[in-house]
């Protein structure tokens, strides 16, 4: 007879479960990152640490880029952030160094801390590089994923306490602006596991997570809606003006701008429990309304919890940068049931939602069910809060550098 410990025991010995929102190419992988290239100069900032990689012909800091990380599980890992920023579709690491500029990767001692907290890593890493730089260049700062939402709120602040940060071009790629999406199936089974594994609920309910989700769930019992942290988070970066308006403003979607979803539908099974601890647990995506039975869920004792999700859009196929969150759910329960002969495998029939959608990541629209399929590209570009922006042709992965937004960018950086 399996009981709660050694359920517990087996789910703890694992890896986390991590949807990560950094620039890592390697959410969910059970392969450790090869090491980062070595950097010309490391600092050390309250709250996190800053590495530094000059350009290929520059022996100081001459031409600094700032890119900042995005949300995850504990502090940042430098070789995990190079290998998504560096070794995918396109090397943005080595081609930023080849135009001579100097790459400035911001990363915190907690990815899950607040915004505003991470907020003074990102304002002490801008203060050093304006103090270093040689020459009279202007920065260039930005970030991924949550770490484009960090270096807004850091700029904004400093413009509003009349500091000079020196910034030309602010950038975010595959920002949620107005809001990143997890499914609440999702959200759920963290919260039901938690007894077994606190570490999956206690990513959700991160202050970080909360300020980012449009629609969190705070237990398996409770109702998805906007979270307090949010509320406080969004009344802050108002107090501030909501944007820096002393950069020019530039952002990249990794969703498509035509309104083409990616595909997935509503209310459709996208994890179901297939060995005996498990079985009877359903994760879907959100449905349609009327209907709002998001989950079934149970793990190891015969009752099933079901899990509503009334007010909430559906977000999953919609156009956005994609988070394989189902996917990297059951790779985690199928290794573990591989590894130890627990009854927790899994059939994954869906592997990704739609994490940030595409009005969202170029701020045109909020996340609503009459606004999701919007055709972004017939907009008037003065719709948007940016002062230029790209959307992908297609849906990609969230934070994938492709080579078209990467040189959509590089082509926008003043000489």
């Amino acid at each position: 007879m399996i009981n709660k410990q050694q359920i517990a025991s087996a789910l703890s010995a694992a890896p986390p479960v991590v949807l990560s929102s950094s620039a890592s190419s390697r959410a969910g992988a059970t392969t450790t990152a090869p090491p980062a290239e070595q950097w010309s100069d490391r600092w050390q900032l309250p709250g996190g640490t800053a590495w530094v990689y000059y350009g290929e012909r520059n022996q100081t800091l001459t031409r600094p880029v700032l890119l900042a990380d995005g949300f995850g599980a504990g502090a940042t890992d430098i070789d995990e952030l190079y290998d998504g920023l560096e070794r995918r579709a396109f090397p943005l690491i080595s081609e930023l160094r080849r135009r001579d500029r100097d790459v400035v990767v911001i990363g915190y001692d907690d990815r899950g801390a607040s915004i505003l907290d991470n907020a003074e890593t990102v304002t002490a890493a801008i203060h050093r590089a304006a103090a270093e730089r040689v020459g009279d260049n202007r920065l260039l700062a930005g970030g991924f994923s949550m770490g484009g939402l960090v270096t807004r709120y850091a700029l904004a602040r400093m413009e509003t306490q009349h500091v000079d940060h020196q910034v030309g071009v602010y950038f975010s790629w595959d920002t949620p602006h107005r809001g990143a999406y997890v499914p609440i199936s999702l959200q759920a089974f963290a919260h039901h596991s938690k007894a077994y594994d606190p570490r999956f609920s206690d990513l959700f309910n991160s202050p970080a997570a909360r300020q980012l989700l449009a629609w969190h769930l705070p237990d398996p019992n409770g109702v998805p809606g906007v979270d307090p942290l949010r509320t406080q988070f969004l009344r802050e970066l108002e107090s501030v003006g909501g944007w820096p308006r002393i950069p020019r403003l530039l952002a990249v979607a990794d969703g498509a701008g035509n309104g083409a979803g990616n595909g997935t539908g509503a209310g459709e099974s996208a994890l179901l429990g297939t060995g005996d601890l498990i079985s009877g647990t359903d994760l879907r995506t959100q449905p349609k309304a009327p209907e709002t039975l998001a989950a079934r869920l149970r793990l190891l004792t015969p009752d099933v919890i079901e899990v509503q999700a009334p007010g909430v859009p559906c977000v999953d196929g919609a156009p956005g940068g994609i988070l394989d969150g189902f996917k990297i759910l059951a790779d985690a329960l199928n290794a573990i049931a591989e590894a130890t002969g627990l009854g927790l495998d899994v059939d994954n029939p869906i592997a990704g939602h739609c994490f940030v959608p595409s009005i969202s990541a170029v701020s045109v629209r909020d996340v609503t069910d009459a606004h999701l399929y919007t055709d972004i590209d017939a907009l008037s570009p003065d719709e948007s809060d940016f002062d230029d922006f790209l959307c992908a042709n297609d849906n990609h992965g969230h934070t994938e550098i492709t080579e078209e937004g990467a040189t959509w960018l590089l082509d926008r950086l003043p000489d």
